[in-house]
């Protein structure tokens, strides 16, 4: 029979080799065990603790998700403000940036970090010797709002700081952006639609909303992913460097986008933007531009900041991934689910690289919504989703002659029964040998 002393023994071995899995999965993308396997690992731990309640501790991976929901979420004034960027729309603003900083610098050496400038919700996380205490979202970049538990959830979120986490100091606070992949985007928004729920707009809002739900378990189930981007210890930055600080915060444990470069000067700097909007398509995460900071955390802190923004960091933002286009034609398709989803035919457009001829309209609610009929100018965008969607209707472009449309009465596949149940958005084929449901 084995000990409470054994049993101790055991859980903290599972937890550690749990910790490993996480990070190898979650931060270095490259597992060693199965999803399964790692579920039974986790599955036995939780059994464990629950016969030994007493040895159950705030950074055990069981503790990632609570029970109940909370009822609110109370406000909490940042030591230090997480302050907006100051945003750049082309290259000779860039620069302008880069000479400001000159001027400062008063001749001595510059370098920069150029990283990806996620497109997320930036969350402020604390840790007490080591272990996760706090989550705060950036709010109003003065006082946010805490969401310890939900971030508990986030698996790229250390619950404790690896290797010695306590060189910088005691008091740690770790900031990054929060975000939800491509992939699991459009997955949970194929879900909400299938449920009859409303679907998220883009990546951001999504991100967004399930980090300020009142239910953990609805977070962890919406698979949030975060990477981190600045280190505080206590009041003070503790590397000379803003890429020493980054390569510390991946050490501790934590995802830090690879896709970062130090740059000698800003022409670097302009390269690696230009390189990385080409290659923006093929992450799995959405970015709207480029952070360019100053390395030196000594010349941060000399340039300071204004009341909104710092002076030794700038936000580069790419152009616009929208063009306008005209409607020729409203197709109805059928899904597995027998949702109908209807799709506007478009005059094929260059939009971010690749010619668009169609663009989602998601369901009859969104269509009324937008007002949108056939012949009309329309401006689209291209976000998290497969295909764009249309944002609004250029009214202005109208002559007159243009259609309404209205979803069709029987299912275009099969000629079955449609049904919209009370409280959805989306309706249905309900044939059951319709072949769009047994593809």
């Amino acid at each position: 029979m084995a000990t409470a002393q054994s049993i101790g023994k055991e859980i903290e071995k599972l937890r550690e080799e749990i910790r490993q899995h996480e990070e190898l999965y979650y931060v270095k993308a490259n597992p060693e065990i199965s999803d399964a396997e790692y579920d039974k690992l986790l599955e036995r731990l939780r059994k464990l603790e629950e016969e030994q309640p007493q040895l159950i501790t705030p950074d055990s991976p069981t503790q990632r998700v609570g029970g109940r929901p909370a009822e609110g979420f109370p406000e909490v004034v940042h030591r230090r403000p997480m302050l907006s960027l100051d945003n750049s729309y082309n290259i000779e603003e860039l620069r302008a940036f880069d000479q400001r900083c000159q001027r400062l610098a008063e001749a001595r050496a510059l370098e920069y970090v150029a990283e990806l400038k996620i497109d997320g919700v930036s969350i402020s996380l604390h840790y007490d010797d080591q272990i996760l205490a706090r989550g705060v979202t950036r709010g109003d970049g003065r006082i946010g709002e805490e969401v310890t538990q939900n971030a508990r959830t986030i698996r790229s979120v250390p619950l404790r700081l690896r290797g010695n986490g306590n060189s910088v100091g005691r008091e740690v606070e770790v900031r990054g952006e929060v975000f939800i992949p491509r992939s699991v985007f459009e997955k949970t928004n194929a879900e909400r639609e299938d449920q009859g729920e409303p679907r998220f707009a883009n990546p951001r809002n999504a991100a967004a909303g399930t980090l300020r739900q009142l239910d953990s378990r609805i977070v962890a189930s919406r698979k949030l992913d975060l990477f981190a981007y600045d280190l505080i210890a206590g009041e003070r930055k503790p590397f000379a460097t803003h890429w020493e600080a980054l390569n510390w915060l991946e050490q501790a444990g934590f995802r830090v986008n690879p896709h970062r470069e130090l740059c000698p000067s800003i022409e670097e700097v302009i390269e690696f933007c230009n390189r990385m909007e080409t290659q923006r398509d093929d992450l799995d995460y959405e970015i709207d531009g480029l952070v360019v900071k100053v390395n030196s955390t000594r010349l941060q802190d000399e340039f300071g900041a204004t009341q909104k923004a710092p002076r030794w960091a700038a936000a580069y933002k790419y152009p616009a991934r929208q063009a306008t286009t005209r409607v020729l034609a409203i197709t109805v398709q059928v899904g597995r689910t027998g949702a109908l989803t209807p799709v506007a035919n478009l005059e094929p457009v260059l939009l971010a690289g690749t010619t668009v001829s169609r663009a989602t309209l998601h369901n009859a609610d969104e269509i009324k919504r937008l007002g949108v009929r056939i012949g009309d100018w329309v401006l689209i965008e291209k976000g998290g989703e497969v295909i764009p969607k249309v944002l609004k209707v250029i009214e202005s472009k109208r002559r007159g002659d243009e259609k309404r449309f209205r979803m069709p009465k029987k299912c275009p596949v099969c000629g079955g029964e449609i049904s919209r149940l009370e409280g959805e958005v989306v309706a249905r084929c309900v044939a059951a040998d319709c072949a769009a449901q047994l593809m």
